[in-house]
This record gives C-alpha cells, structure tokens and sequence, in this order.
C-alpha cells in the first residue's frame, strides 16, 4: 500500500474546492496508479465522540450496533436501523486493482458480513439515549432504506424492494416479506446500496440504484437500469426510471418548500484529488446527470469506450457541488418546527470520506443552508471528529434522519453507534 499512497499527487487543501453551484473543475490527472489514502477503522476510544456546535449535545442512542448503515424514523418516534453490509458479489472487483481495492475496504471498516438486521430503538424519556433495543426484522439480503406508507412497510434489499404489515408501536416482525419489485443486482452489484422514499400521497416510492463500476469498465450492458431513481408504483410493483446518468446516488428527501426530489451522489473517481466534485441536487424527470459519458453537465470523460454525444449533449449540471471525494450518503432536510433558526432551513449530509484523495476529504456531518427552496451558502461542518490527529477514523457517517424532536440522528458504520445531536437543555 505504501506506493500507492506515495505514488499519488497531493492536492493543495482548500475548504472551498469543489464547492457551490459552479465549482472549479480541474484538468483531469491520470495516473497508472490511483491515489489511495484512506482513514483506517479503528473505532471510537473510551470516553470520546464526535462533536457538535455550541448548542447541541452529543449522545449515543445506541452502541455497539453491527454495521447500522440506515435510519428510518417511525411516526411514533422508534427508530429503525438497518444493520448491513454489502451481499456476495463474486464479480465485483477483480484483478489486482480488485484485490486491492477490497483490502481498502476492510481497512476502512467495510470488510464484516451484513447482519442482515433491521433493529429497532426506541428512547421513552428523551435524554438522547435508547432504553429499549430489539430485533425488528432479520434474514434479509442486504437491508438499506426503509419506507413506511400507511400499515405497510417497505424494506429495499440489494436486489429487491419487499413489504411487510406494520402496526404502531410494534417491536417485531417475524412474517415473510413480501415481493413489491426486482431492482437491478446480479453478481457484480458494485453499488449494492438501494435507497427508497415515498410520495407525499403513498402512491410511488422512489428507488436509487447505483452503477455497476467506477466508469463503465465493465461494459455497458452490465449498466442496464442502474445508475438511476427508478419510479415504483406502491400497490403494483410497475416500475420506470425517473431519472438517469447518476453515478451512486443514496439519500433522498423531498425539499419542504418547493416540495420536489432532492438526492445526494458519490460521483467518479481516478481524474484526480479534486475532480469529480461529489453533489446535491433536485432531481428532474426524465433528466440526465451525465455519468459515464461525462461529469458536470458536457465534460466528457474520454475514459469511456463507448462514448455517446447525443446524451452528452443534453446533460444537465447537478444543482450544488459538496467537494471531490466526499463520498455523501445520507440526506436530511431540517426541521423549522424542532430546530434553532441557523438551521431551520437546509440539508444535513452525512459524508462517509474520500479514499482517492489527499487530504482527506469528508469524514463529517454538514449542513447546507437553503432559502427558497435551494442552497443559499457554503456547507457548514455540524458533527465532526470522526477522524484521529493521526489520521485513524474513530467512525464514519453514513445516514442522517430527523427524530421529530430536535435532534439530528446519524449512523455511524465504523463506530457502530446512532448519534443523536441534540439542542442542549
């Protein structure tokens, strides 16, 4: 590992790279070898956590949690987490740049089975952390986001959206999931993470599903279907694409004034420390958001073989750039009912880390201000120390939920802990 760390060109640091409606957009860098730089996982030492701004406290909600990726809050206020990890993917990730890149994964804390586990934690008094754990659901293949429309739960597996019946204030469910709809997998499913949100009225849910390589490097025909937001009707199962051309898109939330679809994407890697700016952005039917072809509106990217100028041309630019390589996950709209004014309106984000950059990049929680229903100004760091003095990551974030209550909550896969950032009493 010590060449591919010290074989890579360091970026100049900047707080503003990447960043904004219009960020900078380098010359792509190649190299023979990618840069390779990531936070090694050892979890959070006794007696440390990440921190919050003045006015909000930090508490476990709970701890010692197997892997918690997703966060799903229930109208009575549990909170169901979705323990998982990525499923067999036997044709994923081969060759020396295969074995590689899995060694890079286990070194960020990603090498352990999916628990294949929805557990459920509910906190009756309020002081931040969960009196009560139990094992909502398990035996599912690789559980992520989660949806609930009236007494049905919906659960998207790798491969899959499925449903069980919910009634309020349960603690379990044992009954045999249900089949809604397929969604793209297979034995290379590079991006295995499916997201889901419903409708205003119930009657669609909407599915992310990441792409099946860095660039198209295995062919397109192994891209059919992914790479996009897929629309599902909720009682048939019927389903089209919404929107295409984004790389790994996974949080989604509807934006509270203008009431559309917003998403955040992990763009490409290997053009460099600060170049694919990583984004947030609405989402548009039937739009194109440029991937594999090109990034940033019509930036073509000439790694592709198969190029397609006729897509290149009506690429639209994403709304808001977060940085290179932050790698954005989870996705949350504030609450201005719960939440102080400074952060009454705008998008908490929770940022995973870079591993093709130098400097690290992300590692934290920030928020995005909005004013009319977009963003108004610079991210602003709202849970950070997930990363050591010496570079160690103590956690990472991956998703971001509001409680209802006036906290922020937040998954910590690395840690293995749900934070709860809460205004201070």
């Amino acid at each position: 590992m010590t060449c591919l760390v010290g074989c890579a060109a360091i970026a100049q640091p900047s707080p503003v790279a990447g960043i904004g409606p219009d960020p900078d957009l380098p010359a792509p860098t190649k190299s023979l070898i990618p840069t390779v730089h990531i936070a090694p996982a050892i979890g959070w030492p006794k007696g440390t956590q990440p921190k919050a701004p003045v006015g909000f406290r930090v508490t476990a909600l709970a701890s010692g949690l197997d892997h918690p990726r997703w966060l799903y809050v229930l109208p009575n206020g549990d909170v169901l987490v979705a323990e998982s990890n990525a499923p067999p993917k036997p044709d994923d990730a081969k060759g020396i740049k295969g074995v590689v890149m899995k060694q890079v994964m286990k070194k960020a804390g990603a090498g352990v089975p999916s628990a294949n586990r929805i557990t459920l934690l509910r906190d009756v008094d309020g002081d931040g952390v969960a009196e009560t754990r139990t094992t909502f659901m398990q035996g599912l293949n690789s559980p992520f986001g989660m949806a609930l429309v009236g007494n049905e739960l919906f659960i998207a597996n790798s491969d899959a959206i499925v449903k069980v019946p919910y009634q309020a204030g349960q603690t379990s469910i044992s009954v045999a999931p249900v089949k809604l709809t397929d969604l793209p997998a297979g034995s290379i499913n590079h991006h295995w993470t499916k997201n889901i949100i419903a409708s205003a009225d119930g009657s669609k849910l909407y599915a992310t599903v990441g792409s099946n390589s860095n660039v198209g490097e295995n062919g397109l025909a192994a891209e059919e279907g992914r790479a996009a937001i897929w629309e599902v009707d909720r009682a048939t199962g019927a389903k089209r694409i919404f929107a295409t051309g984004l790389r790994n898109p996974n949080g989604m939330a509807w934006e509270p004034q203008s009431k559309a679809l917003w998403t955040v994407v992990n763009e490409r890697d290997e053009l460099g420390n600060d170049l694919v700016p990583d984004y947030l952005t609405s989402v548009k039917e039937g739009a194109f958001y440029g991937w594999p072809f090109s990034y940033w509106g019509q930036n073509v990217d000439t790694r592709v073989v198969q190029q397609q100028p006729d897509l290149v041309a009506r690429a639209i630019k994403p709304d808001y750039g977060l940085g290179s390589h932050v790698a954005p996950l989870g996705l949350a709209f504030s609450d201005e009912r719960t939440m102080p004014q400074n952060y009454a309106s705008g998008a908490f984000i929770g940022e995973h880390g870079s591993w093709n950059r130098k400097p690290f990049n992300g590692y934290k929680v920030v928020f995005v201000p909005f004013a009319g229903g977009r963003p108004s100004s610079e991210p602003i760091d709202f849970l950070t120390g997930f990363v050591s003095a010496q570079g160690k990551a103590y956690g990472r974030p991956v998703g971001v939920a509001m409680d209802g209550k006036g906290g922020v909550l937040v998954a910590d896969d690395v840690g293995n802990v749900i934070w709860r950032v809460g205004i201070a009493k």
